[in-house]
Order: structure tokens, then C-alpha cells, then sequence
């Protein structure tokens, strides 16, 4: 039996949107307003979607259950897949002492804190947000922040600000891919788009970096080492974004400006060092700034065996994503299973498409040439290198897969919401409703993303609940949806920095319990003020030239 989705069940566009909010709304307030985890939050978001769409919406109860069935399945693989497996590295790495090393490698290279923020907090955080994300880097980088001295406030909102521009290609490009996997993106495409919008930020933010930690005059002082940081990352981000794909865009934009900031520090160094530990203005900011622990210094063939594991990482994380890798893998093995009594049967009809047609409801098992996969041989030939047995690889594994249990339940549970709202056709009637701020609409679309990650605190699932609203609402006025799509991602990053779970992430790794309302509202006009030039910046493209020339 063939359903057809229907956009105003009522008749009345105010009612009919409002009932197609309340998932979103359920979910959202169950995070960030009554603090419940994210897990149970999600669960509550995809039951309230069920009810919707089979009272509100008249969807079959059965249609509805494999909606969610298949987005589940997606969340667990390509998506979990992904989380589990570069978390497993990380463990590794920890566990054999390797990552000590590398703090040590990353803090040894210049006295000035300035410098040192622009190294550990922007390009190290940028590392690890394109190799992990889901709050990696902030945990790491406020780590190493005040194990070099740094107040706790100081360590904690600049390691948020710093979490910034590469948000939206973090954990190989996850929210990327799941953006175009749910709500039918061409993931070359919006990737490629996301990389017209984030290099002028990536360019801007270490630069507002140092300017709300040192103040103006101070940031002038060391613009030549700021400019190198910003350029050496942006331009990598831009070209990788646009002729490779999303995986490696923060990896090797991190590594370049890693690269370039520590060489250009070899012919080039302030002319007074900034000892501060504390925020300009702050110097009494909560907490005392220690003095750093002395810098123990290690062999070159010792920093070498601990940046081994992540070279090889990014080895194999590049080769899985050539065409002719995944083609060949998928050649080897990739099953498609069609979900019987979902495919073909529900149907799209205008003002939403053209002309009516079926959705397509196919699960493809891709697991040979999934960026997961290879990142786990990645991780077991780095395990190898660390001389682990074994056995000891299997447990770690295990104990990885327990760690991030609820990091996996809450993404299945998310997809399946963000799967289901796209069939019962909730999600269209959010965005034809959102259509209704007409040529406003590049600025608010870009806030929504903002708002989807400080409520979620994850752009991945701001792309799940919102991507398919931004790309009904694009087509309705006229607008490239793909711009729309990246503007959700985009405008999403600076959200980063004030969801509750990055800054429980801080204040837990700066052991500064109890004081996330001072961080957050320490790093809030930084969010708004961030994110608004974003939406500035997409509505520039939506409709001013030169810029409206990045769109295709």
C-alpha cells in the first residue's frame, strides 16, 4: 500500500507546524533545559516523532517503525562505526603512554601563551576534532592548557572558541556524511560548499582567539604567527573540502598549520612574551593558574613512535576515501537489503518536488569500504607498532566499545528520529513554514543550525533534525539547497562552544566542577557574536556578488 506524505494534516499551517515541532521541542528541552542524557533525550525526540506521524500525520505504525529501523541501522554503520573505532586509537595511545609524549612535543615549543593557545587549543584541538570530535578536543586541549598553567577559566572558554571552524568536518567528516545520507544531500557537493563558508572563519577565529584571551593590543603583537595559523589551516581546508572529500579536511588542514606555525616560530618570535595565564580582565577568573609542571623532553625516536599511530590514521582514512578504493571494496562485498514495506511505498508529492515520485528506503551493508573500517586497521597496525599483544588489543577494544555505549545509543537513536521526520514528512512541513521569513531566510536558516548544536551539542545531529528543513525551505524560496544544507553545518559550529555537554567536558577536564555557568557565560557573545556572521556571510552568497559566485 502505497502513503502519501502530507504537509498541512490540518489544514492549517500554524497547527500542522507546531505538532511537527514537538519531536524536535522534546527532544531539545529534555537536553538543555531539564539536563536529562542525551541518550534518554533521544529516545523521547523519536517516540514523540512516532506518535506525530501516525496520529498527526496518519503514517502506518508499521512505515513508521522501519523508518526508524533504517535510520538506526545508518547511525550504527557508517556513523557509530566511525566513533567507536577512532575512540579505540585514542585509547590505545593513552594507554601505552604515547599520548603523554605528544602533549609534551606540542607544549615545548614556545614560552609565550599566546602562542602556546594557538598550537594546542587551535591547530592540536583542530587534530583531534578531525579525528575523534564528540568533545575529544576540547577534553585534550583544556587538559594540556592547564597542565601549562593556564587559569581554568582561561583553559576552559578558549579551548570552546577554539572548537570552532573545524566542528563541521570533525570525526572524519561525520556531520558531513550524515547530512547527506539522511536528507539526500550530494555529499561532494554540500562538503565542497561547507568549504566556501568555513576558510574565511578559520581565518578569523585564531585571531579572536587571541583577542579574547590577551585583548587587542597584545593580539597585534604576534599577528604574523596568527595570520600563518589561519591561512596555513583555511586554505587546506578549502582545497581539501572541494577536489578530495570531507574525512581528512580537519586531519590535514591541522597537521599544515601545525607545520607551518612551529617552522615559521623558527625565524620569527615576539618581541615580548606574554606569561599571563589568566584572561585579560580575568586575572582573578575563578580558580588559581599553576605554575606549568617542567616539560619533560624526550628522543626524536620517541616523539616519533607517538605520532606513528596518526600518520598511519590518516594513511589509511586518505586511501579509504579514493573512488577507486570504495568502488573496488564495494565490488568485494556491499549487500543492499531493500526495507519491505517502506521502499517505494511512501510518496513525495509537491509543492515539495516537481512531480510526485517514491522514496527510495534501502539499507546498503558497505562495510568493507566504511571510513570505520579503516580506521580500524589503522588502529590495530598502530597497536602493533605499540607493541600491544594481541589479546590486549581485544580488550581494549571491548573496554572502548563500553566506554562509548551511550555515544552509540544516542547517534542510533538520533538517525532513527532524523529518519523518521524525513518519510513522514514532518521535517517538510518545518521548512515550508521556515520559508516564511522570505529573503531573511539565508540569516535565520544559518541560526537554526546554531541553535540545533547548542541544544544538541552536536552538529551531526543539528544536520539530522534540521538539514531536510533547510533544504524544503531553500527549494521553496528560490535558493541553492546545498547552501542552505552547509549553512546548517556552518552557522552550527559556533554552537559548539556553548552546549552543555562541551562545557561539562571543560569544566571536567580543568577539574573546575561547578562552574559551567561561568564558562558559559564567559564564551556566549563569542557564540552569538560568531554565529551571526555566518548568517551575514551565507545571505553575502545567497545574494551578493562576487560572493553569490561560490554557489553552484
Amino acid at each position: 500500500m502505497i502513503w502519501q506524505q502530507i504537509y498541512d494534516p490540518f489544514g492549517n499551517m500554524v497547527i500542522s507546524t507546531l505538532l511537527a515541532a514537538i519531536p524536535v521541542v522534546v527532544m531539545l528541552v529534555a537536553l538543555g533545559f531539564l539536563h536529562i542524557k542525551a541518550h534518554i533525550a533521544a529516545g523521547l525526540g523519536l517516540l514523540a516523532a512516532v506518535l506525530v506521524a501516525v496520529l498527526a500525520y496518519g503514517m502506518p505504525f508499521g512505515m513508521a517503525g522501519k523508518a526508524a529501523m533504517l535510520g538506526g541501522f545508518t547511525g550504527l554503520l557508517p556513523i557509530g562505526w566511525i566513533v567507536l573505532n577512532i575512540i579505540f586509537l585514542q585509547q590505545l595511545a593513552e594507554q601505552n603512554g604515547s599520548f603523554k609524549i605528544l602533549q609534551a612535543s606540542l607544549s615545548g615549543i614556545t614560552d609565550d601563551r599566546r602562542l602556546q593557545l594557538l598550537l594546542i587549543a587551535f591547530c592540536f584541538g583542530a587534530f583531534f576534532e578531525g579525528a575523534a570530535g564528540f568533545g575529544t578536543p576540547v577534553a585534550v586541549t583544556a587538559g594540556i592548557l592547564i597542565g601549562l598553567g593556564f587559569s581554568p577559566l582561561a583553559a576552559s572558554g578558549l579551548s570552546l572558541i577554539a572548537n570552532t571552524a573545524p566542528v563541521a568536518f570533525g570525526a572524519l567528516g561525520t556531520p558531513v556524511i550524515t547530512l547527506a545520507k539522511v536528507h539526500g544531500y550530494d555529499l561532494m557537493e554540500v562538503t565542497a560548499m561547507i568549504g566556501r563558508q568555513l576558510p574565511f572563519f578559520s581565518l578569523l577565529v585564531p585571531f579572536w582567539l587571541i583577542w579574547a584571551f590577551a585583548g587587542r593590543k597584545a593580539m597585534m603583537e604576534i599577528w604574523p604567527a596568527i595570520l600563518v595559523t589561519g591561512l596555513s589551516f583555511a586554505i587546506p581546508q578549502y582545497l581539501v573540502s572541494n577536489f578530495i572529500g570531507p574525512e581528512l579536511v580537519d586531519i590535514i588542514a591541522a597537521i599544515v598549520s601545525m607545520a607551518s606555525l612551529i617552522l615559521f616560530l623558527r625565524v620569527w618570535q615576539p618581541k615580548k612574551i606574554w606569561t599571563s595565564p589568566s584572561l585579560k580582565g580575568h586575572e582573578t577568573d575563578g580558580g588559581e593558574a599553576k605554575a606549568a609542571a617542567p616539560v619533560e623532553k624526550y628522543s626524536r625516536a620517541e616523539l616519533v613512535r607517538a605520532w606513528t599511530p596518526w600518520a598511519i590514521l590518516t594513511v589509511f582514512v586518505f586511501v579509504w576515501g579514493l573512488p577507486s578504493v570504495k568502488t573496488f571494496l564495494n565490488n568485494l562485498y556491499s549487500p543492499k537489503f531493500p526495507i519491505e514495506g517502506l521502499h517505494n511505498l511512501i510518496m513525495k508529492v509537491p509543492p515539495v518536488v516537481p512531480k510526485a515520485h517514491p522514496e527510495a528506503a534501502v539499507y546498503v551493508l558497505n562495510l568493507l569500504s566504511a571510513t570505520g573500517t579503516g580506521i580500524l586497521l589503522a588502529a590495530i597496525v598502530g597497536a602493533l607498532i605499540m607493541k600491544y599483544k594481541p589479546s590486549e588489543i581485544v580488550k581494549t577494544f571491548g573496554r572502548t566499545f563500553w566506554l562509548v555505549r551511550y555515544s552509540l545509543m544516542t547517534i542510533v537513536l538520533m538517525l532513527a528520529l532524523g529518519t523518521l521526520t524525513r518519510y513522514s514528512g514532518t521535517d517538510t512541513t518545518l521548512g515550508l513554514a521556515f520559508a516564511n521569513t522570505g529573503v531573511f531566510y539565508p540569516f535565520f536558516g544559518t541560526l537554526m543550525g546554531w541553535i540545533g548544536v547548542a541544544m544538541t551539542g552536536s552538529d551531526t545531529a543539528s544536520n539530522v533534525l534540521f538539514g531536510g528543513m533547510q533544504r524544503v525551505a531553500a527549494e521553496q524560496l528560490g535558493l541553492s539547497p546545498n547552501l542552505m544544507g552547509a549553512a546548517n553545518s556552518s552557522g552550527g559550529v559556533m554552537g559548539k562552544m556553548i552546549d552543555a555537554q562541551s562545557i561539562v567536558v571543560a569544566s571536567t577536564a580543568t577539574r573546575w566542577f561547578n562552574h559551567e555557568g561561568d564558562i558559559l557565560r564567559y564564551v556566549f557573545f563569542h557564540s552569538i557574536a560568531l554565529a551571526c556572521l555566518v548568517g551575514l556571510y551565507v545571505t553575502m552568497q545567497a545574494y551578493v556578488w562576487p560572493f553569490t559566485l561560490m554557489v553552484k
